[in-house]
C-alpha cells in the first residue's frame, strides 16, 4: 500500500521536527554544559545568504541582525523558546568571552594535535571548517598577546607563520552547523567537562602550533 499525501506531508513534519529539537538539543549543551553564549547565524546556499543583503561580505558565516545571543547556562526549554524566532539558524560561537581560539589550517592543525597529545599537553575543544581551517580553544586574552608569545618562542615574523588568533568581536561556527553554504563544521576534538569550561592556556599549545605550522607552509 502506498503513502497518501498526507502521510508524506506527516513525515516531513516529522522529519522537520526531530531536526529542530537536535539542533536546540546541541545549542543547550554548549549553554548548558560547557557555559558558552550561542548566537542564531546566517545560512547560505547558492552563494547567497539568508540575511538577504545581495553585498553580504561573508554569506553564511556571520551573526544574523538582531538575534540576540542565548547566554551561557541556558535550559534546553529557553533555547528552544529562542531558537524558535530563527528556524534553521546556524549555531555561532562568540569568541573572548568564556575561550579564545588559535586557527591553522587543519593540515597542520591535525599534526599539530597528533603531536600535543603525545606529549601529554592539556588541550581544549578543536573544530575543522569546510575550507580546511583548524580552530583550537584556548583560554581568553591569547589573541592579544598572541605577538608577544610568538616573540618570546623566537618567532619575530608572525606572517611567515599561517597561524592567527581570534579575540573579541568575532564568531566561529560551531558544529555541526553549515558554514558558508561548503558544508559542516565538524568536531577534531569535542568538548569535554575537563577542558571546554576551562580551556588551556595558549602558551602551552603555541610552540608547537607554530612549529607545525611553519613547517605546513614549507
Amino acid at each position: 500500500m502506498g503513502f497518501t499525501i498526507g502521510g508524506i506531508r506527516e513525515i516531513r513534519s516529522g522529519t522537520r521536527r526531530r531536526g529542530r529539537l537536535a539542533e536546540c538539543t546541541t545549542v543547550a549543551e554548549f549553554t548548558g554544559l560547557w557555559g558558552w553564549d550561542v548566537v542564531p547565524g546566517a545560512r547560505a546556499a547558492g552563494g547567497a545568504c539568508s540575511c538577504g543583503r545581495p553585498d553580504c561580505a561573508a554569506p553564511g558565516a556571520h551573526p544574523l541582525e538582531f538575534a540576540p545571543p542565548v547566554p551561557a547556562g541556558a535550559t534546553l526549554g529557553e533555547v528552544s523558546k529562542a531558537w524558535s524566532e530563527f528556524p534553521g539558524a546556524s549555531a555561532m560561537l562568540p569568541v573572548g568571552r568564556a575561550f579564545d581560539v588559535l586557527e591553522v589550517s587543519e593540515p597542520a592543525g591535525r599534526l599539530a594535535l597528533v603531536r600535543l597529545e603525545r606529549m601529554g599537553l592539556p588541550l581544549g575543544p578543536v573544530t575543522a571548517t569546510p575550507d580546511g581551517r583548524a580552530h583550537f580553544f584556548v583560554a581568553p586574552g591569547a589573541a592579544a598577546d598572541l605577538p608577544r608569545l610568538l616573540y618570546r618562542l623566537g618567532w619575530d615574523d608572525p606572517a611567515a607563520l599561517d597561524l592567527r588568533g581570534l579575540g573579541p568581536g568575532t564568531h566561529i561556527t560551531a558544529p555541526p552547523s553549515d558554514r558558508g553554504g561548503l558544508g559542516p563544521v565538524r568536531w577534531l576534538r569535542p568538548p569535554a567537562l575537563d577542558s571546554a569550561t576551562r580551556p588551556p592556556a595558549a602558551r602551552l599549545l603555541l610552540g608547537a602550533l607554530a612549529y607545525v605550522a611553519h613547517r605546513s607552509r614549507g
